[in-house]
């Protein structure tokens, strides 16, 4: 049994890494634009909870789920960096009111509820 051990061991490792390079190389769909991040976050979503809301998962599932996740995270990831650039237009928005300032409000308004309609139309 002692023996069985160490190949055994081998054996798992190499099947590991053999599984992982099979599926570094997924990069997901891009998500060069706020539509296409928020589109794909909730298609991508949708097909999530179609997966986990099923009895059972396979490895197939598993292996799907894994490059949805993929997918996913390239939409979080534009999806948080427009958040931001929206919370500092929405800033200046605030501060151009508290000073009168007629302009900074009026094109930092349009930039922030542009990318606002994006997320809730």
């Amino acid at each position: 049994m002692k023996s069985l051990l160490p190949a055994l061991v081998a054996s798992l490792l190499i099947a590991s890494a053999s599984a992982d390079s099979s599926t570094d190389h997924f990069k997901g769909e891009p998500a060069d634009t706020l539509s296409l991040a928020v589109a794909n976050f909730s298609e991508y979503n949708q097909q999530l909870a179609d997966l986990l809301g099923q009895d059972e998962l396979s490895m197939e599932d598993l292996g799907t789920i894994h490059e949805l996740s993929y997918t996913l995270e390239n939409a979080l990831q534009k999806i948080n960096e427009e958040a931001d650039a929206m919370a500092v237009d929405l800033e200046e928005v605030h501060l151009g009111s508290e000073t009168g300032d007629f302009e900074r409000v009026q094109s930092h308004g349009t930039d922030y509820l542009e990318a606002a309609q994006t997320l809730v139309p």
